[in-house]
C-alpha cells in the first residue's frame, strides 16, 4: 500500500510514542531490550499495528507482556497524542530482523570460505616454483 507524507509521519509518531512509553513508562521487564521497529496506523486512526523485536527466545515472553499491557499502552499513547480515537494496539513480532541477521551470518560464511579457498590456491602455486 502506498502511503502518503501525512500517513507516514502518523505511523512515526504512533512508534516513537509506543517507544517512549515502553522505556519510561511500563515497569514490566519482559518488555525490557525490546525494539519497536515500525507502527502502521490506519487511515481513520482506529487500529494500530505495532512491530517489535527482540531476542528470539523472548518472543513468546514479549508477546504475552503486550498482550497484558496493551491497555496500559493504549491509555498512556492516548494521553501523549492529540488525536481523536486512542487506537486499538495490536502487537506482531517483527522477523525481518532475524532474516537479515541470517544473510548476514551466510555471507560471513561465504566470505570466509572464498579466503580460505584463494589462500589455499596461492599456497598450491607457491610450492609449484
Amino acid at each position: 500500500m502506498k502511503q502518503s507524507a501525512s500517513n507516514r509521519k502518523v505511523n512515526e509518531q504512533a512508534r516513537e510514542v509506543i517507544a517512549s512509553i515502553l522505556l519510561f513508562d511500563v515497569s514490566d521487564p519482559r518488555l525490557h531490550l525490546v525494539t519497536i521497529t515500525g507502527c502502521e496506523v490506519s487511515y481513520d486512526r482506529s487500529v494500530c499495528n505495532v512491530y517489535y523485536t527482540t531476542d528470539p527466545e523472548r518472543y513468546a515472553g514479549a508477546q504475552a507482556a503486550f498482550e497484558a499491557a496493551a491497555g496500559h499502552i493504549r491509555s498512556l499513547m492516548a494521553k501523549k497524542l492529540a488525536w481523536r480515537v486512542a487506537p486499538e494496539l495490536r502487537f506482531y513480532i517483527d522477523h525481518s530482523v532475524d532474516q537479515a541477521e541470517a544473510i548476514g551470518a551466510a555471507l560471513a560464511s561465504e566470505r570466509e570460505h572464498q579466503e580460505k579457498r584463494i589462500e589455499e590456491e596461492t599456497t598450491a602455486e607457491d610450492r609449484e616454483f
